[in-house]
């Protein structure tokens, strides 16, 4: 039983579907509280003092921001709302995964598969975006210079290749981050019901860190396949 089955008995509505505008709720929240923070006098100037919910998000947004320009290289403005939203929603997914009788959207392979598709769907896009009919050449090997002309001798080796490994990282990416939350999820659950005192917040200590973790390679990996894309091809 979790707050999501009055809704899904009632109306059929999915609990990942609930969970997921669950999360949206509160990432909308929070950037609200935040954005009223900086339009207050001074707020956009002078930092707050200690650990304020303004001071958690600025660190996060300028560590993302700093691993941005280092992997997608000077169009990593552009790209990085993307990268931003995949952090957050997935943190926050992966966060109310935590709470007993709540669930995280993470849980479900339809989130994890979504978003690996969406991660990979741009950054192929990026990189037709970016070199038009030369993007190609990420996928046909080197070329070798015959008589003046370039001869891609290795594409009937690469080409099979390189479409496998694209397609897998929508694989990889969705099952590695169902896999880790669905594990420190169920290990939370587990231990909450055999040990209901001490040894649970331990327990979600330690998810929450795997939490922040895992929402943290999801979205360096993404900035990793979008800054690959925007090279030129060897």
């Amino acid at each position: 039983m979790t707050v999501y089955s009055p809704l899904e008995n009632a109306l059929g509505i999915p609990a990942t579907a609930q969970a997921a505008v669950l999360a949206c709720v509160l990432l909308f929240a929070t950037s609200w509280a935040v954005r009223r923070q900086l339009a207050a006098a001074g707020g956009g100037l002078v930092p707050d003092e200690g650990v304020t919910l303004r001071n958690v998000v600025e660190l996060v947004i300028d560590g993302l921001s700093k691993l941005a320009r280092e992997n997608m290289g000077e169009d990593w403005r552009r790209w990085f709302p993307l990268v931003g939203t995949i952090f957050v929603f997935i943190l926050f997914s992966n966060l109310l995964g935590l709470v007993p009788g709540v669930g995280g959207a993470t849980s479900s392979v339809n989130t994890t598969a979504a978003w690996a598709l969406i991660a990979v769907g741009v950054s192929e896009y990026v990189g037709i975006r970016k070199h038009g009919a030369r993007y190609v050449q990420h996928f046909i090997g080197p070329s070798f210079d015959i008589k003046g002309y370039h001869v891609p001798l290795m594409a009937p080796l690469f080409i099979p290749l390189e479409l496998v490994g694209h397609v897998a990282r929508v694989a990889t990416l969705a099952i590695r981050l169902l896999a880790n939350m669905f594990a420190d999820h169920t290990i939370v659950v587990v231990m909450a019901s055999l040990v209901p005192l001490l040894v649970p917040s331990l327990f979600m200590g330690l998810g929450a860190v795997v939490a922040v973790l895992q929402a943290f390679v999801f979205s360096l990996l993404t900035m990793v396949y979008i800054g690959l894309a925007l090279e030129d091809a060897h």
